[in-house]
């Protein structure tokens, strides 16, 4: 079982930028597809995004798409998520998750990182 630990999150002003971070523990890591979710408030979890077990493709949904980049580094176990031109409907807990498939996660989730922007 993977264990999962988000950091990076904050309070932005729309406009601005984040970097998020997930390291995650256990074995396999470079072999394995990894995403990001998050859970705005009141609202239930969503995909943001996924990158491949290379790092080699990536793809986002479309509320993000061109604002977001998920990139990985396996030697540290760790995947991160650029946040430009946030926007205040951006604001939710983001988590990270091993998937398969397009989007559907396989490990218990972790904290999750707070990010909030304000307009």
């Amino acid at each position: 079982q993977m264990q999962l630990v988000e950091s990076g999150g904050g309070l932005v002003q729309a406009g601005g930028s984040l970097k998020l971070s997930c390291v995650a523990s256990g074995r396999n890591f470079s072999s394995k597809s990894m995403a990001w979710f998050r859970q705005p408030p009141g609202k239930e979890r969503e995909f943001v995004g996924a990158i491949s077990w290379s790092g080699s493709s990536s793809y986002y949904e479309r509320p993000v798409k061109g604002r977001f980049t998920i990139s990985r580094d396996n030697a540290k176990n760790t995947i991160y998520l650029q946040m430009n031109s946030l926007k205040p409907e951006d604001t939710a807990v983001y988590y990270c998750n091993h998937i398969l498939g397009y989007s559907t996660p396989r490990e218990n989730w972790g904290p999750g990182t707070q990010v909030t922007v304000s307009s």
